[in-house]
């Protein structure tokens, strides 16, 4: 993939961006769109760090970890209740990418959801539980421009704390009707969980909120169409960029790569840049918010 610019580091005044990137219901491409993110982030000249927050562990896998083998720590150690509570720092490792570090994730991030009803009725600590990922965050904010969260594909806990934490959200969704309806589901919960937290003391601001359509079939005319519906309603709020379904990502995946990582030499050449040019797209659109954020553009 061609890098068209390098982008040095956040300047002093510009914060840390903290991406949640989410979606209620699996197989919308989240973990796919926040893997080739942080990815192309990195190639571009920020320091980032890409958070499994998904028990399941799919951006982990496919950053190479093997989480039933290599028992590697994850976000839970960092935001746990009791006295094992490690700095977020002892969990962040590196990948095979400069200037991307990854917090992987496994099963024990499911006990968050477990601990913090409890911790919320004995500890005023537990009461703010939303707090507990921003606040481990300002531990490595000079070390990092950009972060990308994972989010597991439920409304939780876990990802309550990442979407109190983060500066701008990345919503991906499929575009067909039964996905829709899930995504409105999601968001109306979302709306009257927020509003409580809020209510709570929450700090909710986000700099941006956009619709990604991922697994994109322009031959496919309900898709097409759906798309269209879409563009009608959320036009302010949708990216530019659709990521098309293409079997160059999926190809890839079979051996835990991206498509930053796979040689061109291994698919059609079509079919690769077909896809490279798509992801490229998006990526350089939200990098492009990023910058905003930061009041570069």
């Amino acid at each position: 993939s061609e890098v068209k610019k390098y982008v040095p580091h956040r300047k002093p005044g510009e914060k840390l961006q903290v991406i949640a990137v989410v979606n209620f219901k699996g197989g919308s491409g989240k973990t796919t769109t926040a893997a080739h993110l942080a990815q192309h982030l990195a190639l571009t000249g920020h320091r980032v760090l890409a958070v499994d927050l998904d028990p399941q562990a799919s951006l982990s896998a496919l950053y190479g970890f093997q989480p039933e083998l290599d028992k590697n720590p994850s976000l839970y150690d960092a935001i746990r209740y009791d006295d094992q509570r490690k700095s977020i720092r002892d969990v962040i490792v590196p990948t095979n990418f400069p200037s991307l570090d990854v917090i992987p994730a496994n099963l024990e991030l499911q006990e968050y959801e477990y601990d913090t009803p409890l911790a919320m009725q004995n500890s005023a600590e537990g009461k703010r539980f939303f707090t507990r990922f921003g606040n481990a965050l300002k531990e490595v904010d000079s070390s990092y421009d950009v972060v990308v969260v994972d989010c597991p594909p439920q409304l939780g806990y876990l990802t309550l704390t990442a979407l109190i934490a983060a500066t701008s959200v990345l919503i991906t969704v499929h575009p067909q009707m039964l996905d829709l309806m899930s995504m409105s589901q999601f968001l109306l919960m979302l709306g009257n969980i927020a509003k409580t937290i809020k209510d709570a003391g929450a700090e909710v601001r986000m700099d941006w909120l956009r619709y990604l359509i991922t697994r994109f079939e322009p031959t496919d005319v309900p898709q097409v169409e759906m798309l269209g519906l879409m563009q009608s309603m959320l036009a302010a709020e949708m990216l530019k960029a659709q990521m098309v379904k293409s079997t160059a990502i999926s190809d890839a995946g079979l051996t835990k790569q991206t498509l930053y990582e796979v040689e061109r030499a291994n698919f059609t050449r079509e079919t690769y840049d077909r896809a490279i040019e798509c992801m490229d797209a998006v990526n350089f659109e939200v990098q492009g918010l990023i910058h905003q954020a930061w009041g570069r553009l």
